[in-house]
């Protein structure tokens, strides 16, 4: 299956189990439509880089996978708060790592 192609779908399946965790995680801060908005951004803004950049880097699949993760959680929060600036940090840190768990499980579940 072409790159492109695996991607995209991983990237549909990394939007839907992000957006059924993270958008109540974040609670009342905005509307729910907000809400669905920033997620889909923070998967714009993360899961290109993590897919096309990233593996460029050669690193063994353990380090990348804890990085890659890492720099996921690091940037979502980030975009979170600034999108919600009345949510706590601790909050933003809590929506990201449990969306990025779930998206990573049903990630490697799907492979």
């Amino acid at each position: 299956m072409p790159l492109l192609r695996t991607w995209l779908i991983a990237f549909a399946m990394t939007v839907a189990s992000e957006l059924a965790v993270a958008v109540p995680l974040l609670g009342a801060s905005g509307t729910r439509p907000r809400r669905i908005a920033a997620v889909c951004f923070a998967q714009l803004a993360t899961h290109p880089s993590v897919w096309f950049i990233w593996p460029l880097l050669g690193l063994p699949r353990p380090f990348f996978l804890l990085l890659a993760e890492a720099f996921a959680l690091t940037a979502e929060a980030l975009i979170y708060r600034l999108c919600f600036a009345q949510l706590r940090w601790s909050r933003c840190f809590a929506a990201s790592a449990l969306a990025n768990a779930a998206s990573l499980f049903v990630g490697l579940w799907l492979r």
